[in-house]
């Protein structure tokens, strides 16, 4: 009896939620007439908070491993033992003037650390360890390009300011239990070494805010100071949203916290800007609060107001010393950071590379963009058209980021796999470009190459008879039989129907199974149709 009321009440709490998450998509995405956006324009700002790649913590021994055993990663600094004392690791600092440098942010030759107290049981001292008076760097750009899904208009360019870059230690993870109402902890993450990155308010939308993450996922991952790694807590986005008049004073501003995808970011800040719009088109007023991002229901929820400023009681770090960096490489003590060997060290940059390709070879500013976004691909690219001299460029970088990315997006295979392998790329391109085979074909042979296939692309080609036929003779009776099939679409084309012409083309397709070329045989059936 009490299993069959619990199955009626799960089917109720079902159906609650099912229909409010439908009312609140239908909220956001109301067919009514829209207002116009010219009036009130978004203006957004972007926290990020990066978890710096290192095999311990920023003030501890303990590891950082995501995958490990709950409160495994914890030493007694993190658990707040009395007599502990926190150690700064050399590798985080490296990790932030490394990203500063890439950034090109101003460094600080000195440092210091700062105490930010709050009470919360995922923090045992009672306050976190961070940067707030004197950061690591301040100043800095990110140039980046913007796309718009589902929009034709081609990229933009733009720049966003960074304001300052601090490292800081994390805090733990509460786990709450709400049916027998208590609380764990978890504090593997307490202490895992953060980059801080607080830009401007540069950007106006959620695409903008998203390729902004993008970016500076792709810089943090080329130089191994972060693996971006958003699923696993690895990068979380904060954004502070609001909305104003051209011209007028910015609005009051709203806080959306920890966005965990960079897909959730351009729907949390488009769904609060427009939130705000409808807000004060109303007559109402924006409240300076927090919010959170409901993925099921698509929208910002509100979660704390910010009406009395909290008081953290910021107060310098007593137990650890200036972060001193030896900014001209003159210093030769063992435990200070060169900046001029870091410096040295920097890679080439995703918009280094961009310009590069670009300079390289004949690729469209969208075309390096999609490359250089999956750094798979762009090794890939470079690896066909180096070992394949007299392939175009164009139609390699088309297959790699339009038919194989297609494959990807099917999950019918994966960048990184060898399947198909760069070799097969080469191939193809050569013989597509060459006429050889056409476009069908090739995506073909690149789905039976993304299996389990020991062929090789040409061994498929030749086994299926793929092959195009471009013979002359060929053609000709290609294009006769055609005629002798289709007596009545013949005889309407030849009454002024003009577009059954496609419907003869479609035929010759269909019989031919794709193998023709039917630029030669657009050219030989007009030809013919003529004589008849």
């Amino acid at each position: 009896m009490i299993n069959s009321k619990c199955g009626v009440l799960n089917n109720l709490v079902q159906i609650r939620n099912c229909f409010c998450q439908t009312y609140h998509r239908l909220l956001f995405y109301s067919t009514s007439p829209k207002y116009k956006t010219d009036d009130l324009v978004g203006v957004v700002g972007l926290e990020i908070h990066a978890q710096i790649n290192s095999v311990s913590k920023l003030f501890s021994g303990a590891g950082t491993d995501f995958a490990s055993p709950v409160n495994h990663n914890v030493s007694l600094f993190d658990a707040s033992i009395p007599g502990t004392l926190p150690v700064l690791n050399r590798r985080c600092v490296e990790a932030g003037v490394l990203t500063a440098l890439a950034l090109k942010s101003t460094l600080s030759p000195v440092s210091m650390f700062d105490r930010k107290h709050y009470f919360y049981a995922d923090m045992p001292q009672g306050y976190q360890i961070t940067q707030q008076r004197m950061p690591l760097a301040r100043g800095g750009q990110l140039q980046f390009q913007v796309v718009i899904p589902g929009n034709k208009k081609p990229s933009y360019t733009r720049t966003a300011r960074l304001h300052q870059l601090q490292l800081e230690q994390d805090s733990g993870k509460s786990l709450h239990d709400p049916v027998l109402s208590r609380s764990l902890i978890d504090l593997n993450r307490a202490g895992v070494p953060l980059m801080e990155l607080v830009f401007e308010p540069d950007l106006v939308n959620g695409d903008e805010a998203a390729a902004l993450v993008k970016e500076l996922t792709l810089v943090l991952t080329k130089l191994n100071t972060c693996l971006c790694k958003m699923e696993e807590g690895g990068m979380r986005v904060d954004a502070n949203i609001s909305v104003h008049k051209p011209g007028a004073p910015l609005g009051v501003r709203t806080e959306v916290k920890n966005i965990g995808s960079v897909r959730a970011v351009a729907r949390a800040v488009n769904y609060e800007i427009q939130r705000q719009q409808d807000v004060l088109r109303k007559g109402g007023s924006v409240v300076n609060e927090t919010r959170s991002w409901d993925a099921e229901r698509s929208c910002t929820v509100p979660m704390r107001d910010k009406e009395e400023k909290q008081d953290y009681r910021f107060m310098p770090e007593p137990n650890l010393p200036p972060l001193r960096l030896d900014m001209d490489g003159t210093c030769r003590h063992p435990h200070m950071v060169s900046v001029p060997e870091l410096l040295a060290a920097l890679p080439e940059l995703p918009e280094q590379t961009r310009l590069r390709l670009q300079a390289d070879y004949p690729l469209s500013p969208d075309i390096t963009m999609r490359l250089v976004n999956e750094p798979e691909l762009q090794e890939m690219f470079e690896c066909v058209v180096r070992d394949n001299p007299s392939c175009s460029h164009v139609i390699a970088a088309n297959l790699l980021t339009i038919e194989l990315m297609t494959l990807v997006n099917k999950d019918l295979c994966s960048l990184g796999s060898g399947r198909p392998s760069t070799k097969d790329i080469g191939v193809l391109t050569e013989l597509f470009q060459d006429k050889k085979i056409n476009l069908q074909t090739v995506r073909t042979v690149l789905e039976i190459l993304a299996g389990d296939s020991t062929q090789s692309a040409t061994e498929i080609i030749t086994n299926q008879e793929m092959w195009l036929v471009s013979d002359p003779g060929e053609i000709t009776r290609i294009c006769e039989e055609a005629i002798q099939r289709n007596p009545k679409l013949v005889e309407a084309y030849k009454k002024g129907k003009t577009k059954i012409f496609s419907a003869l083309l479609g035929d010759i397709a269909k019989v031919t199974k794709n193998r023709a070329d039917m630029s030669l045989v657009t050219k030989q059936l007009q030809e013919l149709l003529k004589k008849e």
